[in-house]
């Protein structure tokens, strides 16, 4: 049975790739919809993305602090 911060672990993880996703989505949203001020859907279509790279950073991070703490473990290719 896994240690309960595996768990927690995973649940981050999923969470951050449904958040990264959605940011996605709502970019794009903001990109093809029709609207009267350019400058206004560029602004939310830029807080999307922006947002997007701060949840691909906090990703990144925490994968890193994880396998810091030894919670991960890189398995790689076998030696021969």
């Amino acid at each position: 049975m896994p240690p309960p911060i595996m768990e927690a672990m995973t649940y981050l993880v999923i969470l951050a790739f449904v958040a990264i996703l959605g940011s996605l989505a709502a970019a794009l949203y903001f990109m093809m919809r029709n609207g009267d001020d350019n400058r206004a859907k560029g602004s939310k279509m830029a807080r999307a993305l922006a947002f997007r790279v701060g949840f691909s950073i906090l990703l990144f991070i925490c994968v890193l602090l994880a396998w810091k703490f030894g919670y991960i473990n890189p398995t790689g290719l076998p030696l021969r």
